[in-house]
């Protein structure tokens, strides 16, 4: 089929308008996302100091890393939200919104006159997007929540621990990324609904509620046989009649590659590839499936691979397993990650124009739209659009010079 003939514009979701009262991450993120494909995303801060987290990773000549990846295409509005004017102007902006987003503590948005049963009756058509630390109904909903606790309650620190060691959270903060993703999507479901049968509502989502979603498959499985999954070097999955494997390993240079098998026939294909079935037949593991329920067995099989990859380079082993067929890569740390060909060449890191710190290295989109592509754009200045954003609302030069002289934006 042809393409369509013209310039492409800027995103599948050009004409959305999202109005965020958000901070952190997992509140920002999905609206950023949205920047990205074409929305009109208006962030409210409070005037003065901002969102916190402008001061949060500041590097010299560059700016804060965190609000930078988290904000970045946004327009930035200051709104002193514990006014009447304030609110006034928040609720004109909300009449014209499809989407609305926060992430206060339970009960704040509330309080200070942005909660849905307020913004419901501004705007029955809104959809209204809340991020909670716990969800909503449970013993701990009041608290707050960060990436930590969501990582330390989901799983997550199990799923990536050592046997005999201290199980930790994780330095990358999937709990708020994962909740983002699903606020991301939640949030369009919802626009979906309400843009066929003209009804907002109400999308309440978690950290932990994502953290939990994460875990995937292997949290039914650990729920079925109701036991903890073996952790570790090695991720053992199926039965001994057909097994399977993830694990990693160290090349005679410390460098850690890993590979996977999903049967018995990966598994002779792999250790022929390497030049490794000799041995490891010798030491009985010409079936894999004799480690599935053998913890001494398993350890035993895990001691000789290390010994073998030990002997070579990753690069020559990642490239044997993947002539075979295998899935195998090399484990990248974050700077490899950002420099990965597959990476670069796909978009996912890209390069960007900053007006005020040059050119920087940023993430680029994880989609890819064969018509209205994603564009990556730059984080605002505190206030930065006070005076475009409010004229359309219809406030003058000298309306809007009374508001900021009454700090009220």
């Amino acid at each position: 089929m042809s393409q369509p003939h013209g310039p492409l514009p800027h995103g599948a979701l050009q004409g959305v308008r999202v109005v965020s009262c958000s901070t952190a991450q997992a509140g920002t993120v999905p609206w950023m996302l949205m920047a990205d494909l074409g929305a009109d995303v208006i962030k409210i801060e409070p005037p003065g100091g901002g969102d916190p987290s402008r001061n949060m990773t500041v590097l010299p000549g560059k700016g804060s890393t965190f609000f930078e990846t988290n904000n970045r295409g946004v327009k930035s509005v200051t709104l002193n939200l514990k006014s009447a004017e304030g609110r006034d102007i928040l609720h004109k902006l909300v009449a014209r919104a499809d989407i609305f987003g926060q992430n206060f503590r339970p009960g704040a948005a509330d309080k200070n006159g942005f909660g849905w049963d307020d913004l419901r009756k501004v705007n029955p058509k809104l959809v209204y997007v809340s991020i909670s630390g716990y969800g909503t109904k449970g013993p701990h909903a009041d608290l707050p929540g960060t990436d930590s606790m969501a990582q330390a309650l989901g799983g997550i620190a199990e799923a990536y621990s050592m046997p005999g060691q201290k199980m930790r959270t994780g330095i990358v903060s999937v709990a708020d990324e994962t909740c983002a993703f699903l606020a991301f999507g939640g949030a369009l479901a919802a626009l979906t609904h309400a843009r066929t049968t003209g009804i907002g509502q109400k999308v309440d989502l978690s950290l932990l509620g994502g953290q939990i979603r994460l875990m995937g498959w292997t949290l039914t499985t650990a729920m079925w046989r109701d036991r903890n999954p073996v952790t570790g070097q090695a991720r053992v999955t199926g039965t001994r009649q057909r097994a399977g494997i993830s694990a990693s390993f160290n090349d005679r240079d410390g460098k850690p590659l890993v590979f996977q098998l999903v049967g018995p026939e990966d598994w002779t294909d792999a250790m022929t590839a390497l030049g490794f079935h000799e041995k490891v037949a010798a030491a009985g593991f010409e079936q894999l499936g004799a480690i599935v329920d053998d913890d001494a067995k398993r350890a035993e099989l895990l001691a000789l691979l290390d010994t073998l990859f030990a002997t070579g380079c990753r690069d020559d082993w990642v490239a044997r397993l993947r002539a075979a067929d295998i899935v195998a890569a090399p484990i990248n740390t974050l700077l490899e990650a950002s420099n990965d060909l597959d990476v670069l060449a796909n978009g996912y890191v890209t390069e960007v124009e900053h007006p005020r710190h040059g050119r920087l290295k940023v993430h680029g989109s994880p989609w890819q739209f064969s018509r209205t592509p994603a564009r990556p754009g730059i984080a605002p200045e505190l206030g930065e659009h006070n005076q475009s954003v409010l004229e359309e609302l219809g406030y003058d030069a000298a309306a809007l010079a009374d508001l900021r002289a009454r700090k009220i934006i």
